[in-house]
């Protein structure tokens, strides 16, 4: 099937798997093209009933509590990312020899639409940071003048970015590893692993599986592939990718950069990879203090939004102005209050043991609030690595034993309280059993480590409860 032409589609029987956030924009797009759009959805709420009208006024079909089902007459499937591949529709699509096409697919094949000019994607993916390197990568490319937006599994329609009537220069887009398994023709300008650990595993089937749906980002890259020195594991994705020639492959370490890479020399974010003669040379490019807040992850992430940047032609100084106006998402290690001399800071967004290790790596002396659900997550080597900087734990949520013991294991010395609850109002009682531990000049850190939907809606609504928590602490003491 061709993807330039609206002549392509005139007639197309396509099957949109998944009502929400990209099937709706994806039903909507084909349609206008001419296609003959059927919407199955596994789901049948409330919801789903109003979304379903919504389309059916427009002319298009939709089924639901009928996901599992091809409709008869299909060429062609595009599904909402987090449908699973052993779905018996994608295994009967299979069979029929058709594609399978994810939102991301679609607009990378959509962005030529009738000979309009693409913009060139500047493609992030990780199990964490994505979101903040977007944002940074964003920021960056609007200090250098270029007109762009932070795209993709950042909640803003790919689709929409690439059809609407804002001309881009550049995108910045964040891909998931559901979006990067459904996407097989994507070829970004450059692109960057973060980092790889165990996550959606249950989705991928494996970590091998899970690893490779990462990789495919790099694919067909024609500039850079950004990696993650310290993570082996990514830099093993650029070399197994199959890349344009002259493609380079650039590193970012919050250490001493080597030729090809970007790093950090007493206190100064440097780029040791597009400047001249890159054995002796160096470009300073930021200030660490320029990153918001300089923990060391987020200084990794600033310096593979820099790669990125750097890799499509941005000067130094828009690196260092792009930094210092990015301002972070909420409960993204945030500083909610200090009480009696201890900081409080919200990383509600921190839902798998990678992030928690991050977040705990950036404080000194912790009371750590930590649970929910685990995913099938294991705690014994993010326990055991931050035990030197625990002061105490307060566990919430459904899976906390599984945290209580890996402290029993590895932190036996280490003051616990468990509150056998998961309604709401736990992480008030969270926040006054933290304070009880800590000292003057500690962190209560909330880094669960865990999902949320065991006791709150999303992360969200988890660290604004943490927030409200602490305000009503500080308002006492007040």
């Amino acid at each position: 099937m061709g993807s330039g032409q609206v002549t392509d589609w005139q007639g197309k029987h396509v099957t949109v798997a998944g009502l929400g956030v990209s099937g709706i924009p994806a039903a909507k797009v084909l349609h206008g093209l001419g296609a003959v759009v059927t919407v199955v959805n596994d789901g049948d709420d409330e919801r789903a009933r109003a979304q379903a009208a919504d389309l059916e006024a427009l002319g298009i079909t939709v089924r639901l509590g009928d996901g599992a089902t091809l409709p008869e007459g299909t060429e062609l499937v595009v599904t909402a990312p987090g449908w699973k591949p052993d779905k018996p529709l994608f295994t009967a699509a299979r069979a029929a020899g058709l594609e399978i096409w994810g939102d991301v697919e679609l607009a990378w094949r959509l962005r030529d639409l009738d000979g309009r000019k693409a913009a060139p994607w500047l493609a992030v993916t990780g199990t964490n940071g994505k979101t903040t390197t977007v944002q940074m990568l964003a920021s960056i490319l609007t200090a250098a003048g270029l007109r762009t937006a932070a795209v993709g599994n950042i909640g803003v329609s790919l689709l929409d970015a690439v059809l609407g009537d804002e001309p881009y220069d550049v995108l910045a887009v964040e891909l998931s590893s559901y979006q990067l398994h459904w996407a097989p023709s994507l070829r970004a300008h450059s692109a960057a692993v973060l980092n790889l650990a165990p996550d959606h595993l249950d989705w991928h089937g494996s970590m091998e599986a899970y690893a490779k749906d990462k990789g495919r980002v790099y694919e067909g890259n024609r500039v850079a592939c950004v990696y993650n020195v310290a993570d082996k594991a990514t830099e093993d994705l650029v070399r197994e990718a199959d890349v344009e020639e002259g493609c380079r492959a650039v590193g970012f370490t919050l250490g001493t950069p080597g030729p090809s890479q970007l790093g950090v020399v007493e206190g100064i974010l440097v780029d040791r990879a597009f400047v001249e003669n890159r054995q002796k040379n160096a470009q300073e490019l930021a200030e660490v203090a320029d990153v918001n807040p300089p923990a060391p992850h987020n200084i990794a992430n600033a310096l593979a939004a820099a790669a990125l940047a750097r890799a499509y032609g941005v000067p130094a100084a828009a690196v260092r102005d792009g930094l210092r106006a990015f301002t972070p998402d909420a409960h993204r290690i945030a500083h909610v209050a200090d009480v009696d001399g201890v900081a409080y800071i919200d990383d509600s967004k921190a839902t798998n043991t990678h992030a928690a290790q991050a977040s705990l790596a950036a404080y000194e002396s912790i009371v750590w609030i930590a649970g929910g659900l685990a995913k099938g997550a294991t705690f014994d080597e993010l326990v055991a690595g931050a035990v030197g900087r625990l002061r105490g734990v307060v566990l919430i949520g459904a899976d906390r034993a599984l945290i209580r013991e890996a402290l029993a294991r590895h932190a036996p010395e280490v003051p616990v309280v468990d509150l056998d609850r998961t309604d709401t109002g736990a992480m008030l009682a969270a926040v006054r059993e933290a304070r009880t531990l800590a000292r003057t000049g500690d962190t209560v850190l909330l880094a669960p480590a865990c999902a949320s939907m065991d006791m709150f809606v999303n992360y969200n609504r988890r660290g604004d409860a943490f927030a409200e928590a602490v305000r009503e602490l500080a308002a006492t003491d007040g």
